[in-house]
């Protein structure tokens, strides 16, 4: 399994809604894919950096799913949103436990 995700640091205060919404319409767009498992939009309350982390059986799902996930995201101007780009990190896992929850 492998798990996609997207740290956004610094996104601009008075936009943090609007690129939240962006990260779900980004993970809508995931669901019904084959090989996805689970997304989650995070953030941290100290820093306030939001965090992009999806869940996927392979890379080669991941691949398969980008068009889908970029026409969610058509027409974004991330350049309004966040002072930088986002540093994306993909990592392979070595060992899980516990269970993953679907919830909206």
């Amino acid at each position: 399994m492998l798990v996609h995700m997207a740290f956004h640091r610094d996104v601009k205060p008075e936009k943090e809604a609007e690129m939240i919404e962006s990260m779900k319409r980004f993970g809508r767009a995931m669901v019904g894919n084959p090989g996805f498992r689970q997304t989650y939009s995070l953030k941290d309350p100290k820093t306030r950096a939001l965090v992009g982390l999806a869940i996927w059986d392979s890379q080669e799902a991941l691949a398969a799913a980008r068009p889908a996930m970029s026409k969610a995201l058509e027409g974004v101007d991330f350049s309004r949103l966040e002072d930088s780009a986002p540093e994306v990190y993909l990592f392979e896992i070595e060992w899980a436990s516990g269970e993953l929850h679907n919830s909206e």
